[in-house]
Formats: structure tokens, sequence, C-alpha cells
């Protein structure tokens, strides 16, 4: 019973097949290979438009990277108080930018909301040489609530957000998540509505180790001053067609969102058995797959005792998350656990 996180998961086995076919004969180095241009091409038909992409293995590396390439190193990042650039980064972001300001803002359920993101920009004026002018709105999808931006609020956040001269970075590591729940088109969710990077993560749903940068139309002409970043990072790994492997059996026939649905599935389920539940409170609505929950001492004593394993957060909740392995077996137990 181990709802940790998505990252204590295995990895499928699909994709750790795909990385020992990709370990037959040679193949180029540093991304330059076969599998790296049919991921490329597969992201183009998924997105519906030409892109330019980058592979990292970490979602930190993603973030820190796509944003150095979108943000000067004397302007500034707007985000959510909660977000993982501001809260679970080290400092990357900041790191590789060459010194680029966080401007987190505070809001519920993990959302930025749209007049605190206005009432920020006119704080923070571009052209006033005293202060740190906004260049890129950072969004979390899912959010570290477990919440997703609407298609409404995501146009609304960017269309402010380009009236203002900022590009628009997506911290995507559970994307997928957030798309399974929205149901709509990924090119719906991101380009169309405004969206200049989006940091695809992977790891969280499935994969060994595998983040992918996927740059947008609007900068895609970046991409070479993001190779040049990465390399000079040391994130440059010189055998990428195994990172790519994972990411092209990743999304093989849908598999991505497949993994993404039953993630979500399981934690709707655990949500509503625990919601059911004298002694919790949902504290966030569950749109992916983390279930943020209150829960009495007695309860979280009773389910720690038969071996569920969550998180205590800092707000005072608990933090269960389900993967793509989550059984229902498990989510079973652990309410059976809780019912006593």
């Amino acid at each position: 019973m181990n709802f940790l996180s998505d990252t204590t998961a295995p990895a499928h086995s699909a994709l750790i097949d795909a990385i020992a076919a990709a370990n037959a004969g040679y193949a180029p180095s540093y991304g330059a290979d076969p599998v790296s241009a049919r991921v490329k091409a597969r992201l183009s038909e998924i997105f519906e438009t030409d892109l330019e992409i980058m592979f990292t293995v970490s979602g930190t590396a993603a973030n820190a990277l796509a944003l150095s390439a979108l943000c000067p190193s004397d302007a500034m990042i707007v985000c959510h108080d909660e977000a993982h650039i501001h809260r679970d980064e080290r400092g990357a972001p900041e790191f590789f930018t060459g010194g680029a300001k966080l401007l987190p803002l505070k809001g519920a359920q993990g959302k930025i909301p749209l007049d605190a993101f206005q009432a920020a920009l006119n704080e923070w004026p571009s052209d006033f040489v005293h202060a740190t002018p906004p260049a890129v709105l950072s969004l979390s999808q899912l959010n570290e609530s477990g919440c997703a931006y609407t298609l409404d609020e995501v146009r609304a956040l960017c269309e402010t957000a380009k009236g203002a001269g900022l590009n628009v970075h997506m911290d995507g590591a559970r994307f997928a998540n957030a798309l399974a729940h929205l149901d709509c088109a990924p090119a719906d969710l991101t380009w169309r509505a405004g969206v200049d990077a989006l940091c695809l993560g992977a790891t969280k749903n499935g994969a060994l180790a595998a983040e992918t940068v996927i740059l947008f139309p609007s900068v895609a002409d970046r991409l070479p001053a993001l190779l040049a970043r990465q390399k000079r990072a040391g994130h440059m790994a010189p055998k990428m067609r195994f990172v790519a492997a994972q990411a092209e059996a990743w999304l093989e026939d849908g598999r991505w969102l497949d993994l993404a649905r039953h993630a979500n599935a399981m934690a709707a389920k655990l949500s509503d058995g625990l919601a059911a539940l004298d002694g919790t409170e949902l504290v966030s609505p569950v749109h992916g797959n983390e279930v943020f929950v209150r829960l009495s001492p007695e309860l979280a004593g009773a389910l720690k005792a038969a071996g569920a394993g969550f998180y205590d957060w800092p707000d005072g909740s608990a933090r269960f998350v389900t993967s793509w392995c989550t059984t229902d077996d498990e989510v079973e137990a652990a309410l059976d656990a809780a019912r006593g």
C-alpha cells in the first residue's frame, strides 16, 4: 500500500523493453539518433504543430533549463507559491537562468488567480528601471494541490501574460493526468491556449527517467540556446536514445494517457472511500492521481499501522498518490484498514 509518490512506482515493462531494444547496435550520440527523431515526429502529431524537443532525465532539469531559455537573467518568473520550481528545486531555476527572480503568488487549490496575476504585473512594471520585469509565467499542470487548471483558466492567464509580453512555461510533470481529467486535445491545453514551452513528464507515469522539453513554434528558435545550456549544465546524455526509447514506448498507442487514466481512477476510488468515513475531510478536489485529505490522528495511525504509506503534508493534511500500477486490491486494503 504505497501511496507515497508516483516516483516510487516501478517503470512500465514496455518502456524497459524499449530500452533493451534500443541497445541493439550503434546509434548517433547526443539525441541525433533515429529514435529521438521518431519521438519528435510523434509529438508533432499529438500536439498538431511543428515543435522542437530536448530530453532530460529529471523534471528539475527540464524546468530549470526550459526557463533559462525563456527568461533573461535580470528578469522575473511569476509562479504559484507552492510551485515545484519555487518549493522543491533548490534554486535550480535561479541558478540556470543566471539569477532570474521568482515571484510566488498565493491562490487557493494551487492555482494562480487571474486578478492576483494582473495585480503582480501592475506592481512590477517592465518599464521601471528599478523593478525586476516579469518575463515568464509558469503554470503547473497538474498543480501542487493535485488540481488541473481548466481550459478557460489557462487561456485567460496566457492571454494576460501575452498582453504583458511574457512567455508561458508549463510544468507538466503530471500533464498526462491533467489531460486525462480534462479530456481535451493536448494542443488546446498548450500552444493554442498560449503556452510557449511544456515540460512533459513521463517519469511519474511509467518511465524510468524521461522528461521532454517541448518548444512550440512561438519559441522554437530558442532550441540552439537551450541545447547549449543543456550541454554546459551536464544534462546532455551521450546515449540519449535510451531516454528517447522510453518516450517512444510511453507515447505508443496512447499508453501515456491509459496509464494516467488508471492512476486517476485509483485516486478517485481512494478519495471517495476516505471521504465517506468519519474524521476525514478532502482538502482539494481530486483531478488526477493525488488525494489531499485531513485525517483524524486515530485514522492516520490505523492506516500507518496497516502499512499504508503516505506523506504528512505541511498544511496538516495527508497526501496519497496513486500510480499507473496501483491496484484495486491496494486501494481496498487501505480503505479496509481505515474502516477498522
